[in-house]
C-alpha cells in the first residue's frame, strides 16, 4: 500500500485512557460546540473560532481552525492515525472507523471525536529519529506527511526491532530531524523577538544581552546622542563601543549603517544590532569598515541561545527556552 492511497494522521492528547480504551480519538476546543454546525468550509471555521476566541492573534486562529476543520471533514473512513502515548511510550497505529462525533459531556475539553481501530502498538524504538520527530509536532492534529511510508511499512511489518538505516547502525534521520529541532527554536525566537520588541523596548533587550555577554551598557536619552542608541563597555578603559540598533523587518542598506560612523569618536568601535538582514552594498560597505561589526538577525539569535541563561528573568519569561539535549549524528562536534 503507497502513502498517496490515504491519509495518515497524527494526534496528541493528555488522556491517553479515553483514546486507548475507548478506542477514540478526540480534540478539544469545548467552547466552540458542534462542529457540524458550521458551514463547510475553512473561512467560516476561521470566523466562527475568531468569534469564540476573540483575542486569539490572526495566525493562531487560522492554525486551530485548520485542526478543526481537518478533524472534521478531511479526515474519511479508512485514513490512518498515529498516536504516540506518553503513559506507556508506545506509538500506537490505528484506523479511522467512525465518522465525526460531538461529545458535549466528555471528560476534560475532548468534545470532538471519532471512532478509531488500533491495529499496532509499538515501541518508539521501533522507529526512525526523523518518524519520532515528525508525530511530535507541536499542533494537537495534523498530516503525516515526510514519514508516512515508515508509519504504512510499520503496519504490515511481521516482526519488530529497533529501526537503523545504515550498516553502521547509524539512524540517517538523526541528522536532520537535529537540525531540524535548532531551526524551528531560532525561527521562534526570531519572531519572538520581532513580535515583542519594536523601537525603544529592543534597545532595551540588545543592552541586557550584551550585559549578559559582559559588557557594562549605557542606555543613550531616546531621540538623542546622534544614531547611538546603546554605550557598551568591557571595563573602565577604552575603547567604546557605540552600538545602533534597528528593529525592523526590511534589510539595512548603507546609507543607515553611516549614519552610525559619522557619530563613533576616534577610537570608537561600532556595532551595528538588527532583526532582518544587510543588503548587498551594506555587506560591502561594513567589509571595507572594519571598525564598524554588522550583527543580523540570524546572528543575534546565536548570541540569544549562547548567552541565554545570563539574560534578565523578564526577557526569559518572553523568550521562554528549555535546555534538552537533542541527538546528533555521530562525529558532529557543534
Amino acid at each position: 500500500m503507497k502513502a498517496a492511497e490515504k491519509h495518515i494522521w497524527g494526534i496528541h492528547t493528555q488522556d491517553d485512557s479515553l483514546f486507548l480504551t475507548d478506542s477514540t480519538i478526540a480534540i478539544g476546543w469545548k467552547s466552540i460546540g458542534d462542529l457540524s454546525l458550521i458551514e463547510n468550509n475553512r473561512e467560516a471555521f476561521k470566523r466562527k473560532y475568531a468569534e469564540v476566541y476573540p483575542n486569539c492573534q490572526k495566525q493562531s486562529v487560522a492554525n486551530s481552525a485548520g485542526m478543526l476543520y481537518r478533524f472534521c471533514h478531511e479526515v474519511q473512513l479508512g485514513d490512518y492515525v498515529i498516536f504516540p502515548s506518553k503513559s506507556d511510550r508506545m506509538v500506537n497505529l490505528g484506523v479511522i472507523e467512525g465518522d465525526y462525533i460531538y461529545a458535549p459531556k466528555a471528560h476534560m475539553e475532548y468534545v470532538q471525536q471519532r471512532k478509531v481501530k488500533w491495529l499496532k502498538h509499538m515501541p518508539r524504538t521501533a522507529f526512525s529519529q526523523g518518524a519520532l520527530h515528525e508525530v511530535g509536532s507541536a499542533m494537537s492534529f495534523f498530516a503525516i506527511k515526510n514519514y508516512s511510508d515508515e508509519f504504512l511499512e510499520m503496519l504490515s511489518a511481521k516482526t519488530v526491532k529497533p529501526i537503523f538505516a545504515s550498516t553502521d547502525g547509524e539512524d540517517d534521520s538523526v541528522a536532520a530531524t537535529a537540525d531540524e529541532i535548532i531551526e524551528s527554536t531560532k525561527d521562534y525566537i526570531l519572531k519572538e523577538l520581532s513580535k515583542n520588541f519594536k523601537g525603544y523596548d529592543f534597545e532595551n533587550f540588545v543592552a541586557d544581552l550584551l550585559n549578559a555577554m559582559g559588557y557594562r551598557t549605557e542606555l543613550s536619552p531616546h531621540g538623542g546622542d546622534s544614531g547611538i542608541d546603546i554605550k557598551a563597555f568591557k571595563d573602565e578603559l577604552p575603547p567604546r563601543i557605540v552600538v545602533h540598533v534597528k528593529s525592523q523587518d526590511n534589510d539595512i542598506n548603507e546609507t543607515t549603517i553611516q549614519s552610525l560612523k559619522g557619530a563613533m569618536r576616534e577610537g570608537d568601535y561600532g556595532v551595528f544590532i538588527m532583526l532582518s538582514d544587510y543588503t548587498k552594498n551594506a555587506r560591502k560597505y561594513l567589509e571595507n569598515t572594519p571598525i564598524i561589526r554588522g550583527i543580523n538577525g540570524t546572528e543575534l539569535v546565536e548570541l540569544i541561545l549562547k548567552y541565554y541563561e545570563n539574560l534578565s528573568d523578564n526577557y526569559r519569561k518572553i523568550i521562554p527556552l528549555k535546555m534538552v539535549y537533542i541527538p546528533i549524528a555521530r562525529g558532529t562536534n557543534d
